[in-house]
């Protein structure tokens, strides 16, 4: 296998070719979410909507399932949901992204789309070098980058975890948000202010009271949703109260008044987790058309290791969510695109009492679900999803302390035991609403409006496509419908 820093053009198509077929053999690939061709994929980058087209770009190994040097990948879509390919928008092809083109944003400006992305090189001591750069593209999907990087260093007190640039447009120019270490090893984010977005000043560190030991806050984005302002981070080392059953790294938000661009002060220490599933970390958000606040989310995590890494790919996008604020929350909810991928329907009003119920009508791999409930009583309610003899996906809701349980232990092929296989989360109210995404090897579940959100890749090696709701202590009444899904 080439090494993690083998690049794309140093391998013969007939060896590329191979990494194609290989992939093309995995029994887990996605049927309607984003996924690599070969290789790895992870952050989304570049998030835009831009001459008439919505613009995804991520981060991309392409010679295997490892983090190694990192390309942009393009792809753009007219609905969110069918998305034409472009390939390689960014290669690291310059002394400044040599060993990885890294995750950043885009804004328009003039008619252009402005790419900022971290230049990652090391030196022949093999000490890191980290950048924050720029390229243009233009209607035609030309893409050129800036002979030199904007910011060529971290500011003094900072290590070289210097990464992942997210520009707006504030009230008083432009400014840039970006992922750091403090040379104490505490992570923070730096701000960066310009007219033009070509020149930048230094402001200083984000002003946040939230006081947490991570040490390193990942992948930045500040945006302003109503009369909100929302840091959203994924901060490596945040402490849980939890030792077991929780994530290598998570990813969260803190809401508060919008940014004080004068003092640099964003008043919140309210941290909130984004997604309570396994798998998904490093979101992304980004203004639509219309004015919606839409995010992807990478759904899988660094440092672990997936079953899909033997057939020579991992990982996928989520579903695209649009983004509200409820009750002091972030709501995320499906976007209204997916409607175009349903095809067939079923629908049934069930009443359960102490007893299970299936029927073939809402069997499948490839779905969308909606379990309403209409009453219940029962201590607990139940659904196993994606079932078969020996394997199944199993929800979970207590009725005592409104809890829902998100149980993959035997969903088929188990990885990443050392961090539990067992997610749960607390609902503000009873549950009244679940709303279920299956792909081939993926689950993405939305909790009363979106008030939770689970996200979770799942590996069975059998084809598992029953589904089983059980009522337990009680009984309960739910309207069940049903949508098998196909780009």
């Amino acid at each position: 296998m080439e090494t993690s820093y083998t690049k794309l053009d140093e391998i013969s198509e007939q060896r590329y070719s191979q990494l194609v077929k290989k992939v093309q053999s995995s029994p887990w690939r996605q049927c309607y979410h984003i996924q690599p061709v070969t290789g790895l994929l992870n952050d989304p980058n570049g998030l835009a909507w831009y001459n008439g087209f919505y613009h995804l770009f991520y981060q991309w190994f392409p010679l295997g399932p490892i983090h190694g040097i990192k390309y942009w990948y393009h792809l753009r879509s007219k609905d969110l949901i069918h998305w034409e390919d472009f390939g390689v928008a960014l290669a690291p092809d310059r002394d400044f992204d040599s060993h990885g083109v890294y995750s950043g944003s885009s804004i328009e400006k003039d008619g252009l789309l402005y790419l900022f992305y971290t230049g990652n090189q090391r030196d022949e001591d093999w000490i890191r070098h980290s950048s924050q750069c720029l390229a243009t593209m233009n209607k035609d999907g030309k893409i050129v980058k800036e002979a030199a990087p904007l910011i060529p260093g971290p500011p003094l007190g900072i290590t070289e975890h210097f990464r992942d640039p997210k520009v707006w447009k504030g009230r008083n120019g432009y400014f840039m948000i970006a992922g750091a270490q403090k040379q104490t090893q505490l992570g923070t984010a730096l701000i960066y202010q310009s007219s033009d977005l070509l020149r930048w000043d230094y402001r200083g560190e984000l002003d946040v009271p939230w006081k947490t030991k991570a040490f390193m806050w990942e992948c930045p984005d500040y945006f302003e949703l109503g009369d909100n302002g929302i840091l959203m981070l994924s901060p490596q080392g945040v402490e849980t109260e939890e030792s077991v059953n929780t994530n290598i790294y998570e990813s969260g938000c803190l809401i508060g008044k919008p940014l004080n661009e004068e003092t640099l002060v964003f008043d919140s220490d309210q941290y909130q987790r984004l997604d309570y599933g396994f798998d998904f970390y490093a979101p992304q958000t980004f203004l639509d058309p219309s004015g919606r606040r839409i995010l992807f989310g990478w759904m899988g995590l660094p440092e672990i290791q997936y079953p899909t890494d033997r057939y020579g790919w991992a990982h996928c996008m989520t579903i695209p969510r649009e983004l509200t604020i409820k009750g002091g929350r972030i709501r995320q909810n499906p976007v209204k695109e997916l409607e175009l991928l349903r095809k067939e329907s079923i629908c049934e009003t069930i009443v359960l009492e102490d007893a299970g119920y299936k029927d073939p009508g809402f069997y499948g791999r490839q779905y969308e679900m909606k379990v309403q409930i209409l009453n219940q009583n029962a201590g607990m309610f139940e659904i196993n999803l994606r079932q078969n003899k020996q394997e199944q996906t199993t929800i979970r809701y207590f009725s005592k302390d409104r809890t829902v349980c998100i149980d993959r232990s035997i969903s088929g092929e188990v990885f990443a035991e050392d961090y539990g296989l067992l997610r749960k989360a607390r609902l503000e109210r009873e549950l009244e609403e679940i709303h279920i995404f299956s792909d081939e090897s993926s689950l993405e579940v939305f909790v009363n409006q979106g008030e939770v959100c689970f996200s979770l890749r799942i590996f069975p090696r059998e084809t598992g496509v029953e589904t089983e709701f059980i009522a337990k202590e009680g009984w309960v009444k739910a309207v069940i419908q049903k949508w098998d899904l196909k780009v």
